[in-house]
């Protein structure tokens, strides 16, 4: 499945399973939520901090794919074709940083 085709089942859900997309700022303080619990789990996981044990059970793909459920349903509310705009992004990444990190020493 390739982004566009994620919007596209996205939006299918929404329309079979909700009643309508949260309002852009819902959905925004939505992601940041979902985020939270990414870092969350990252933090006490793969971090200094401890793990709780109510949190030994939580499923990270779980949570980043409710990050990407939000995404996209920003991208689909806005106009937005995350593909087009994920492609050029990667064009614009890979022609800026190549170098840049092939002769960063912090990287060897």
């Amino acid at each position: 499945m390739n982004i566009q085709n994620a919007q596209e089942v996205v939006d299918e859900w929404i329309k079979n399973h909700g009643v309508r997309y949260f309002n852009e700022l819902t959905n925004m303080a939505q992601l940041t939520e979902e985020v939270g619990e990414v870092a969350r789990i990252i933090a006490r996981r793969y971090g200094e901090q401890s793990e709780k044990e109510s949190d030994k059970d939580k499923d990270l793909g779980e949570e980043l794919a409710d990050v990407l459920f939000v995404v996209l349903c920003l991208a689909n509310q806005t106009g937005v074709d995350l593909q087009e705009a994920f492609d050029k992004k990667l064009d614009v990444k890979a022609r800026r940083d190549h170098d840049r990190h092939q002769n960063n020493k912090k990287l060897k």
